[in-house]
Parts: structure tokens; C-alpha cells; sequence
């Protein structure tokens, strides 16, 4: 059995950057990783990390109990990395949005890429996702961006504002500016390249404007080979609250430093 050590992390009230009710987040998506044992030992490093961030992490579906039970009281936030459009229904396989707020999610994870390119989800498919989510009380992590031919053609913001369109159109502008919208550029998902401190802060104020006068309250966060060493830089621009992390989150250490970044 699993035995939490008390956590050290600030509670989740502080200020934000710009406005109060932008708090950073640092997510860590762990995506088809860990073990139990890997899991316990990492959850247990966690625990020990003091930052300012608010803090979530998303196991594989299968651990989520685990992970729920591990943190809970501690002030770490509890996500989903995928869930069913379907309330209910003969879909094998799919979860819905209100069985994970049952096991203790807070958030969930909606459109990521590999989603998208992996498994066909369109533009559309992702909106209803997004609107289950939501109808559940949980908090849907939106993510936006685009490839590198897509860029290279000057499409990036063009791409990134149909993908947030369609979610609007579904759900309202106001349901889109309540969540949290994660920036991810396709090109820099696990491949060790990242988008400059300043395309990232380019690509996020553009989505701020997009989003209006009620955009002002929304997380934007930036995804793509996050690391330690440029988790700073990114975060010191005014339109970026924080960051979904991949491959760097299943590193204790690495995590904890991201976080203390924030």
C-alpha cells in the first residue's frame, strides 16, 4: 500500500502573472507510460516539490485510481488523457466524462495530436468531446497547433483558429474561455525541438485575441519538448501560464524543476 508523505506544495490560490484568475498550471501527460512501481516512486517525488504552480497530472486510464488515492488532500490536480464523446452506450473501449469525474479528474485531456493524427479525430469530433467533458464538470484541456508543413506554408495560425472555432461553435465562446487551451506545435512533440520563447508567445497572443475580452482569464499553455533548461524562458512570457509536459514529467527531478519554474 501507498503511503503519502505530506505535501509540500503551495495551495492553489495564489496570483497569476497578469490577472489573478490565470494561476500557472504545469501538466504532466504521461501519455502510455509507467508501471505501479514506477508510478508510486514518482508520485512520492512529487510530493515533496514546493512551487507556485498548480500542479496535474494525467496516468493511463488504469492508474487513475491509484494516482487519485495518492494525491489526494495534496493540492495536485488529477486528469484524463482522452475521453468518449458518448455519455453512455455500447462503445467498447471508450470512458466517459462523468466516470472519470467519479474516480476523481478534475481535468481531461481533449484533441491532442496524436489523437488527432493517430486516431482521425477531427476538428469536430473533438468539440463533442469537449462538450461532454464540460457537461461532467470537468475541465477540458483544449489542445491547438500544427504541423511543420503547416507552418512553413504561413497555415499555423489560420489551422490553430479553425481548431478553436470549431469547439466555440459547439459550446460558446464562453465554455472555450472557462477551460484551458494547450498550444502544442506538432513539430515539437518529442522530437527535442521546441518553438523559440517568442513563436510561442506569438502563437499564444494570438489565440488570447481570438478568444476576445473573456480570453483574458484563460490558461494557455505551451506544449513541446518542455525541459528544465527553457521552462523559464517560456514561462516569463506574458501570454504563456504554463505548460503541458510530456516525456519530461515521467522525470521526478526533471518535473519538479519545470514546476519550480512556473
Amino acid at each position: 500500500m501507498l503511503i503519502v508523505t505530506q505535501l509540500r506544495l503551495r495551495p492553489f490560490f495564489g496570483a497569476g502573472k497578469t490577472l489573478d484568475m490565470r494561476h500557472p498550471l504545469v501538466a504532466g501527460n504521461w501519455k502510455m507510460n509507467g508501471n505501479r512501481e514506477s508510478i508510486v516512486a514518482l508520485i512520492a517525488s512529487l510530493l515533496e516539490t514546493r512551487c507556485e504552480a498548480e500542479v496535474a497530472i494525467f496516468p493511463p486510464y488504469v492508474y487513475i485510481p491509484l494516482v487519485a488515492a495518492s494525491v489526494e488532500g495534496s493540492g495536485i490536480s488529477v486528469g484524463a488523457q482522452n475521453v468518449s464523446e458518448y455519455q453512455s452506450g455500447a462503445f467498447t473501449g471508450e470512458v466517459a466524462s462523468g466516470m472519470l469525474r467519479e474516480l476523481g479528474c478534475r481535468y481531461v485531456i481533449v484533441g491532442h495530436s496524436e489523437r488527432r493524427s493517430r486516431y482521425g479525430e477531427s476538428n469536430q469530433q473533438v468539440a463533442e468531446k469537449f462538450y461532454a467533458a464540460q457537461q461532467d464538470g470537468l475541465i477540458p484541456v483544449l489542445c491547438v497547433g500544427e504541423t511543420l508543413e503547416q507552418r512553413e506554408r504561413g497555415e499555423a495560425l489560420s489551422v490553430i483558429a479553425a481548431q478553436i472555432d470549431a469547439v466555440i461553435d459547439r459550446c460558446s465562446l464562453d465554455a472555450v474561455c472557462e477551460a484551458v487551451i494547450a498550444y502544442e506545435p506538432i513539430w515539437a512533440i518529442g522530437t527535442g525541438k521546441t518553438a523559440s520563447a517568442k513563436q510561442a508567445q506569438a502563437v499564444h497572443q494570438e489565440i488570447r485575441q481570438q478568444l476576445g475580452d473573456s480570453g483574458a482569464k484563460t490558461r494557455i499553455l505551451y506544449g513541446g519538448s518542455v525541459k528544465a533548461a527553457n521552462a523559464a524562458e517560456l514561462f516569463s512570457q506574458p501570454d504563456v501560464d504554463g505548460a503541458l509536459v510530456g516525456g519530461a514529467s515521467l522525470d521526478a527531478e526533471e518535473f519538479s524543476e519545470i514546476c519550480k519554474r512556473a
